[in-house]
């Protein structure tokens, strides 16, 4: 089958990656306003010169280029490109969030009913071994009726500092709350384990630590003029620098900053670009901490929490039910049976291939069986489901910013 690119950055390249590398698809049109990338990609995928466009609309009014679309553009981007694209009948793969709006969500999700073609969303949390292998344990009723989860995102000190301080997602009004952007697809995992969407919502966090009120002393407005920087958490010039001994950091987080694989050009883009800036003297707005707490209709209950403060590992979560525990860490999983009080300790199949757990691929993999067969059923989700779990996101950031408690209704 055929694909179209829309957006080659870091997430459109893998998903394309993916499907090409699965043998069952190419590339055959690219739309990328950056023309150094528009030119690498071209030439990586075997696109022709004059299938490779700088707008997405310039590609939309060459008519429909291929069986389907990857639209990987920054968040703000994606409800015209994924209505256009829809209404010419490509098939989307579409990357997280849907949209930063829920209207502009609800738009996307009406064109792929009227047009009749194949939606996924990028949830790439459902695709995982791990998660296949917690759902069957809750589907087999090993633990009874699942009444408590507790989630953990650890977002990682140095990862919080990359994307959600000096990088694309730092600030709301060019991108999307953080809860949207890092963890729609944690709430979206969350629904699919109780397979309900909650009735309400609660939830507090803030910005605490990346501002100019925690500026230590002394601090310089970039790391490489600081004399703290030596001894700094969040030295942009140690994280970037320790990426060049490390092959499978150059993709990402090197990648964003930029495509020199040397030391001076690391340090040229540190002190000229986004990512050499202090920590404490960014723009950024967009909350270090939140948790969330969901209420299901059969009076089930979620905490999740997703914090910056921690190293970047596998989401952690326990699930408590009526006739057991599970306890898992995306590679292990612990089962506790109260009914024999017997203990297993179950490890997650491997994955293929390494991104967010094996999702990433596997998401690609699905989505390209649903297309070749044109059954949509295939997916775990279609662009209903997706709306209602981004609806849970902005009723949470509600919740956050209003104080208040809010129901979720049908």
């Amino acid at each position: 089958m055929t694909l179209a690119l829309v957006g080659g950055g870091l997430r459109g390249q893998l998903y394309a990656r993916s499907a090409v590398a699965s043998g069952t698809a190419r590339v055959t049109a690219i739309a990328e306003p950056d023309p150094g990338r528009r030119t690498a990609l071209g030439a990586e995928f075997g696109v022709p010169a004059d299938r490779r466009y700088a707008d997405w609309a310039d590609l939309a009014d060459a008519g429909r280029l291929a069986d389907a679309a990857i639209i990987a553009t920054q968040d703000q981007l994606h409800t015209a490109p994924a209505v256009r694209l829809a209404d010419l009948g490509y098939h989307l793969l579409l990357e997280k969030p849907m949209a930063t709006t829920e209207a502009e969500a609800t738009a996307i999700a009406a064109a792929a009913e009227r047009n009749g073609i194949i939606l996924a969303v990028c949830h790439v949390l459902r695709y995982t071994p791990y998660t296949r292998m917690l759902k069957e344990l809750l589907d087999s009723g090993r633990i009874g009726r699942l009444v408590n989860v507790q989630h953990l995102e650890p977002v990682g000190w140095w990862h919080q500092a990359h994307s959600f301080v000096r990088g694309h997602w730092r600030r709301s009004d060019t991108s999307a709350p953080m809860l949207l952007t890092k963890a729609c697809h944690d709430l979206d995992w969350l629904v699919h384990l109780f397979d309900a969407v909650p009735t309400r919502v609660s939830s507090f966090g803030s910005l605490s630590h990346f501002k100019a009120s925690e500026r230590p002393l002394g601090a310089a407005l970039r790391c490489l003029d600081c004399p703290l920087e030596s001894t700094c958490p969040y030295s942009a010039k140690r994280l970037y620098l320790d990426c060049l001994a490390d092959p499978d950091r150059h993709y990402w987080p090197l990648g964003a900053v930029t495509d020199e694989r040397t030391e001076a050009g690391v340090l040229e883009a540190l002190q000229t670009g986004p990512y050499g800036r202090c920590v404490y003297a960014c723009d950024n707005d967009v909350v270090d901490h939140q948790v969330v707490n969901l209420e299901f209709p059969d009076g089930g209950t979620c905490s999740f929490t997703m914090s910056a403060f921690t190293p970047m590992e596998h989401r952690r979560t326990r699930l408590l039910g009526t006739h057991g525990f599970l306890d898992g860490d995306g590679q292990t999983i612990r089962l506790v049976d109260f009914r024999t009080g017997e203990e297993e300790l179950l490890a997650v199949p491997e994955a293929d291939g390494d991104g967010h757990g094996g999702g990433d691929q596997e998401l690609t993999a699905t989505f390209l069986r649903a297309v070749q067969t044109g059954d949509p059923t295939l997916l775990p989700t279609d662009a209903g489901a997706s709306l209602a779990t981004h609806r849970v996101v902005w009723a949470a950031e509600q919740a956050r910013t209003s104080g208040t408690v809010v129901t979720l209704t049908a």
